[in-house]
């Protein structure tokens, strides 16, 4: 059995397997499999919307197709591949990703009011 991931470590380690994994095997290299690699983005947030289409029910020829939690599974599929996206963009995606989070924060909760 899996174990969970409990620290950050373990999920930048989980980025890097997957890295290491998918460079193993591709049919096209450098900037073409870069920007295919970024593309993958796309297709992963296009589940979550068919996902949500179907939890809801608004597509009136299939009916309810998916569950909410078909929906944070899709959620966590585009964070896991904007994370490899991230990781093969620069070997230095760990530290590149805390400072963007840092800078996030900082403008969105130093920007309230008290």
């Amino acid at each position: 059995m899996n174990e969970p991931i409990d620290s950050p470590d373990d999920l930048w380690r989980s980025v890097t397997l997957l890295h290491v994994w998918l460079e193993a095997d591709q049919p096209y290299g450098g900037q073409e499999g870069l920007l295919l690699r970024m593309l993958k983005l796309q297709e992963e947030v296009g589940e979550v919307a068919q996902a949500v289409i179907g939890v809801t029910g608004q597509n009136p020829r299939k009916g309810t197709t998916h569950t909410w939690d078909d929906v944070q599974a899709e959620l966590c599929d585009v964070v896991i591949t904007a994370l490899v996206a991230l990781r093969t963009l620069t070997p230095d995606a760990r530290e590149v990703f805390a400072a963007h989070l840092a800078g996030v924060t900082e403008r969105s909760l130093g920007s309230r009011r008290g």
